[in-house]
């Protein structure tokens, strides 16, 4: 077939070639229906690019580190984001780019563009991949051009695509991607309609903008709203927006600007022109025998129709289908401004205000009946406020990944990661910590007297820990709480700081960890990245990493605001349980906080109990665990398994720390780690945040890590690859393993020796 078709050489039998888009776009051209002037770019383009350069291979590795059905959003990002870097770092061959050029050059020379997706069953009449793949307007060139048409090939891969082809079931191996190049119709006003409303068949509903079409896709420019009679044309309602902006072209792309009183005072359509816009909607769906999809402008020679898709809709019955969400998360920088506003603003402050309320309100004054209707009501606002995380905190996560899209379009790196490194050193709540806990274990380190004191144990009549030290104990366990709870922002879970003295010890038996770059390295960066840019597009790109940076702190510290109430949840419960066991009541340590409610209004209530099979001690024991590559780097060291918080207090320095997930109330141990492994994937968890922070190998999404790997086993850990290779374990290796009950004769002379050691030059 031919590598590039103007329209009216497209054929019906060609749609599994050139895609729903350019299909219907003939289709149009054909009854005489406006478009502009058109090429299709067919997926045999695609096809010869992936196979000449190996990228077809490199792209099924990418996706096979683990199996596909079972990888989280956050490692479908990572996932997307590595192949979205080697589309970047592979140019089109040259006999495929002269093809390419030759053709683009006869019809567009000197002509701006659009570049758009028109993958082969996009748009179907079960499926629709609107705002799945990438589309460019106004680009100008045939170098500029052909880089957007590789762009929107890599798009085939992003992951709210992969997620999408995932969750209907298709098969990823078999994707391919057509390219829609279309001349670039510069229309005053522009918009989108439905022949058929989705919320109410009778009705069909169109919606515009002053200015480019853009803008209202992405959700940055409020558009004025009509709602038309199917059966009568008669406009039902007409929504005014606030109209305070329009997306204009730029001598490359397009650029928000404020739009001038005169045009904002009157809606983009004309009552005339809505009629218009609504006959061309419904003879559309007439044309193609079903309801319709329509994005439109209007230049100076009238309506232009740009593209033409079936209605589906996300909308699923399945509490399971997270779609929707899912496309929520991809935000523009104005809409990610405005939603840092909103966070930075009201939401921190209301949820820091929150949790000091609930702090300072007592509950062991309060009758059984009045206990349960607190936790009742402290559930009910931490679950408030975790619908305000998935809501607004996750997709301001968002900023990092757009940032990071702009680096590697920009610098090309080798690393996909490398951006992350110029976010590091933002202050967040888990470095504070760490910074607070290494002042008082420099202390220990400078101080020998203070150093035997602790290891004899912690005495309240003990003078020699009287005095500074114990005066930054107890503003660490007032500010950071005492370490021994599994919730981030419990104050205090035992009755000694037994757990924080502890993991001191631990600590000042090292030098300190310190994060990897300096301040100069991040500068340096920096500029690197700035000097890309000219003029207002310079300041635009100062503004996105500050964004970034603001996006990059609140992906750690979410939690801990968030463990902050949940903490308080928790204390209302603890209550609870206290009562009930002291009534004799058994088990009730393992109530949940619904539970304990019911249990203390009625005390006949015993919760079901539900018991696990024990699965047993033999598991087939793999050689080498494949997950993302979330921190670079190769390390080496003894596996610490970290299944509860009591664990932590059994850390030690250079083990490679393996778990679930490591959460905020966990990173006070990294900096005494060699390396990260986590069966959470995604390098924007909070654990491979931490460990970039301090330059250690880390690896996640490794499925089974804590059951495939124990306490004790030496690992190598490969940051760069993304592997976790296992070696048997040695007598000394296995000897960590023990229980406290089997290692508690030597736990005391371990300590002591390990001090001595480092005072006579172990450091």
């Amino acid at each position: 077939m031919t590598l590039v078709l103007p329209l009216h050489q497209i054929e019906p039998p060609y749609g599994s070639r050139v895609g729903g888009k350019c299909l219907a776009l003939a289709e149009m051209e054909r009854r005489g229906i406006p478009v502009p002037e058109t090429l299709c770019i067919s997926a045999e383009a695609y096809e010869r690019y992936v196979s000449v350069t190996g990228l077809r291979e490199r792209i099924l590795l990418e996706l096979s580190r683990k199996s596909f059905d079972d990888m989280r959003w956050e490692e479908l990002w990572d996932a997307s984001l590595r192949i979205r870097n080697i589309f970047l770092r592979t140019p089109i061959p040259g006999d495929l780019a002269t093809v390419l050029s030759e053709a683009l050059e006869a019809r567009f020379r000197g002509q701006p563009v659009a570049v758009r997706s028109s993958a082969p069953g996009e748009d179907s009449d079960t499926v629709s991949f609107a705002g799945l793949h990438e589309s460019f307007v106004n680009v100008t060139g045939i170098e500029d051009i052909l880089e957007r048409i590789r762009l929107v090939w890599a798009s085939l891969w992003s992951d709210a695509a992969l997620l999408y082809r995932r969750d209907l079931g298709l098969d990823v191996r078999n994707s391919t991607m057509a390219v829609v190049v279309q001349e670039m119709v510069i229309g005053d006003r522009s918009g989108v309609a439905f022949s058929r409303n989705p919320n109410d068949n009778s009705q069909a509903a169109i919606e515009s903008v002053h200015g480019l079409n853009q803008g209202l896709v992405d959700g940055t420019v409020e558009p004025d709203q009509w709602i038309v009679d199917r059966a009568t044309g008669e406009v039902v309602s007409h929504v005014s927006a606030s109209r305070d902006q329009i997306l204009v072209p730029e001598i490359e792309g397009v650029r928000l600007k404020p739009l001038p009183e005169e045009v904002a005072l009157r809606p983009p359509l004309t009552s005339e022109e809505v009629k218009t816009v609504f006959d061309t909607v419904q003879r559309l769906e007439a044309v193609f025998g079903q309801p319709q999809d329509v994005e439109w402008t209007w230049g100076a020679s009238g309506l232009v129709v740009l593209q033409s898709r079936p209605i589906t809709t996300l909308t699923s019955e399945d509490p399971e289908d997270e779609r929707r969400w899912y496309l929520s998360l991809r935000r523009s920088f104005d809409n990610l401004q405005s939603l840092r506003e909103k966070i930075e603003g009201d939401l921190i402050p209301g949820m820091i205000k929150e949790a000091n309320v609930l702090a300072a309100q007592t509950v062991d004054g309060l009758s059984d009946e009045e206990l349960a209707a607190e936790i009742d009501r402290r559930e009910e606002i931490y679950e408030r406020w975790v619908d305000v995380y998935w809501d607004q905190f996750i997709p301001f996560a968002h900023g990092i990944r757009l940032f990071g899209q702009v680096y590697n379009d920009a610098l090309h790196p080798d690393d996909p990661y490398a951006f992350m490194d110029l976010l590091a050193g933002t202050e967040m709540a888990s470095l504070a910590r760490n910074r607070a806990l290494e002042k008082m274990a420099t202390m220990i380190r400078d101080d020998a007297q203070l150093a035997d004191a602790l290891l004899d144990g912690l005495a309240d009549d003990n003078p020699e820990l009287d005095g500074a030290f114990m005066g930054q104990v107890n503003d660490f366990v007032h500010r950071f709480g005492d370490l021994s709870c599994a919730i981030t922002g419990g104050a205090r879970c035992d009755q000694t700081p037994d757990t924080l003295i502890k993991i001191l010890l631990e600590m000042a038996r090292h030098p300190p960890a310190d994060v990897r770059r300096t301040p100069r390295d991040v500068e340096a960066m920096r500029e690197e990245y700035l000097d890309q840019f000219e003029g207002e597009e310079r300041a635009w790109a100062a503004e996105l990493l500050d964004l970034a940076r603001s996006s990059y702190q609140l992906r750690d510290d979410d939690n801990v605001y968030l463990g902050r109430i949940e903490a308080q949840v928790l204390a209302a419960v603890d209550e609870g349980r206290r009562r009930l066991k002291s009534r004799g009541v058994e088990g009730a340590d393992a109530f949940s906080g619904e539970d304990v409610a019911r249990a203390l209004r009625d005390s006949d209530f015993v919760p079901d109990a539900s018991s696990e099979e024990d699965a047993g001690d033999f598991m087939v024991r793999a050689r080498q665990l494949v997950g993302q590559p979330a921190g670079p780097g190769v390390a080496q060291g003894p596996a610490r398994i970290i299944l509860s918080q009591a664990d932590l207090k059994k850390f030690t320095h250079n083990e490679v720390l393996i778990c679930d997930a490591v959460d905020p109330n966990m990173t006070f141990v990294v900096p005494l780690a060699s390396a990260v492994v986590e069966r959470r994937g995604g390098m924007l968890i909070h654990g491979a945040i931490i460990a970039r922070e301090y330059g250690l190998p880390c690896v996640t999404g490794v499925p089974d890590a804590t059951s495939l790997i124990r306490t004790g086993d030496l690992v190598t850990v490969d940051g760069y690859l993304g592997i976790v290779t296992l070696r048997e374990r040695s007598e000394a290796s296995a000897d960590r393993s023990r229980t406290p009950q089997e290692a508690g004769s030597d736990e005391a002379g371990s300590d002591e020796a390990g001090f001595e050691e480092a005072r006579t030059g172990g450091r």
